[in-house]
């Protein structure tokens, strides 16, 4: 290699490592700020995650406390004053305490609580449809009978978690309204359900022999 070649490859290497620097001082804080946007984006998510774990033992331990009190009036008082708003922690709260209110005969006072907690927009559907079922069930809701099928229809919808039951309570209003044909064709379609679990498979099978039907003789 001449002189020359070697001089011109020392300018070329010159030159980079000048443009190099040139572009760290220019950009190079795109990069600090980008690596402290990880570090600081993981130390934040560590954080929320370990607040949301300190609300969730702060609220269950709040729970259980309410639980432990001597009567339901207390367990009752103490279960609505815990802050759950805006959270799914809410429904819990709710239906342990419908439950209490329950126990202490105040079934339209239970009612209002489940009525609440349906019309929760931040709990889940699953939990919305389970104090719907419980309202449902209620003697003394003060929901008629129409609005009682209109509900339970509601939740035997394909894919909710409450089919069969909801299934099981509609057969029960058709009794109740003297329709026993439509009660009975709804057993037998229940009886047939792939879902069916044995417990309601025995319940309902008694039922059917209550009614004169022999649940093992079904058509196809």
């Amino acid at each position: 290699m001449s002189e020359t070649d070697s001089f011109i490859d020392e300018v070329n290497e010159e030159v980079r490592r000048d443009r190099l620097y040139a572009a760290l001082r220019r950009y190079g804080w795109i990069a600090i700020v980008a690596v402290l946007a990880i570090v600081g984006g993981a130390a934040f998510n560590e954080y929320r995650r370990a607040s949301d774990l300190a609300l969730a033992q702060q609220r269950g331990d709040a729970i259980l406390q309410a639980l432990e009190s001597d009567t339901g009036e207390s367990r009752s008082a103490a279960l609505g004053e815990i802050a759950t708003e805006g959270s799914a922690v809410s429904a819990l709260v709710g239906l342990f305490r419908a439950s209490e209110l329950v126990m202490m005969q105040d079934p339209a006072a239970a009612s209002d609580v489940l009525a609440a907690l349906i019309g929760q927009e931040s709990i889940s559907g699953d939990y919305s449809d389970l104090a719907l079922f419980k309202q449902l069930l209620l003697e003394g809701s003060g929901l008629d009978a129409s609005a009682r099928r209109s509900g339970f229809e509601q939740l035997s919808a394909a894919g909710n978690p409450l089919r069969l039951l909801a299934q099981e309570q509609l057969a029960l209003l058709d009794l109740q309204e003297n329709d026993e044909t439509a009660a009975v064709k709804r057993l037998s379609d229940l009886l047939q359900d792939a879902e069916m679990t044995q417990n309601l498979r025995q319940r309902l099978g008694q039922l059917m022999v209550a009614l004169g039907q022999d649940p093992n003789a079904l058509d196809g």
